[in-house]
């Protein structure tokens, strides 16, 4: 099993890839699985256009804007309870966790978005007059 990591997650990649079977046989189960990504490809075009709408710089732009703002929190929390010159409270500690916890999951989002518009999940660009 292979992994891939981007940014601070790690993917994995289970797919199976027969290497003891003749070239005829592989050349048709690779046309199977190009029918089966072809269909999570429409399956997720689909939903994701129905969900989300079209996409424009100013929803990245405030995406972007609200995960620094999480960031900006995270960091000067950390740095707060650094300046105490003690060890944190068990309450400092859930708040600081919480706080990049949402920092994470925004950044998460930001790249989930961007990875939407790259496959061509979601339309993107200026609305629609």
């Amino acid at each position: 099993m292979s992994s891939t990591v981007t940014s601070s997650t790690r993917r994995f990649s289970d797919h199976f890839e027969p290497q003891d079977i003749d070239p005829q046989e592989q050349r048709r189960l690779r046309g199977h699985l190009e029918q089966i990504d072809y269909t999570a490809f429409l399956s997720n075009r689909e939903i994701m256009a129905q969900t989300l709408g079209r996409l424009d710089a100013g929803h990245f732009q405030k995406l972007a804007v609200t995960t620094a703002q999480a960031r900006a929190r995270w960091a000067a929390m950390a740095l707060a309870i650094g300046q105490s010159g003690r060890a944190p409270d068990a309450a400092e500690v859930e708040k600081l966790a919480a706080l990049r916890l949402a920092y994470d999951e925004l950044s998460a989002a930001y790249e989930a978005l961007r990875r939407m518009v790259e496959r061509g999940y979601v339309a993107y660009g200026p609305a629609a007059s």
